[in-house]
């Protein structure tokens, strides 16, 4: 995919859910997310998201949906949501054949600058399942800060995947955004 192509960065709408439940599952779960190398299928099975937790963050007050378009495309797309001083940062998905030439960089940059922009946040936080050692790794590169702040995984809610091992956590990255 040509990252050079224009892209177009849009609040999700009600109309945009069924295709962002697809793109989050191509990039994390099942074969299709194997091209990309974002994929979490050796860890988790079932699903990442489904049609109501992402219509309940498009309609939420404090959250929005930041939708990435390209060729009239979705090929991106990530949650933010304002807690105060910091925004969270969740929800990111790169198109498993748009992974690995800067696509994720760019809307990541993006993220934060609205989460500044919009709210004047002055950190940005986010979860990673702690095992994701080469994302977690990908985001320090891009100044997250590994805080050892873990919470449990939600062992038995199949909204969040089936675990395929009984070490899963999330830890908390922050970075400052000044």
């Amino acid at each position: 995919m040509d990252t050079a192509a224009a892209l177009t960065f849009r609040d999700a709408t009600d109309a945009d859910v069924d295709e962002l439940v697809a793109l989050v599952e191509s990039a994390y779960r099942g074969e299709s997310s194997r091209a990309g190398w974002t994929t979490e299928a050796d860890i988790l099975q079932g699903q990442r998201t489904d049609p109501e937790g992402v219509l309940e963050i498009i309609k939420s007050a404090d959250g929005r949906v930041l939708t990435v378009e390209q060729e009239g495309r979705i090929v991106a797309c990530c949650q933010l949501e304002h807690r105060g001083a910091h925004a969270y940062f969740g929800m990111f998905a790169v198109s498993p054949t748009a992974q690995g030439g800067g696509l994720g960089r760019t809307v990541l940059a993006e993220a934060e600058r609205q989460a500044r922009a919009i709210w004047g946040a002055t950190e940005m936080h986010m979860t990673v399942i702690s095992v994701r050692d080469d994302l977690i790794a990908w985001y320090e590169r891009r100044g997250y800060r590994r805080t050892g702040r873990m919470t449990p995984f939600p062992y038995g809610d199949e909204r969040f995947g089936i675990p395929q091992r009984d070490d899963l956590q999330f830890e908390l990255l922050v970075k400052p955004l000044v």
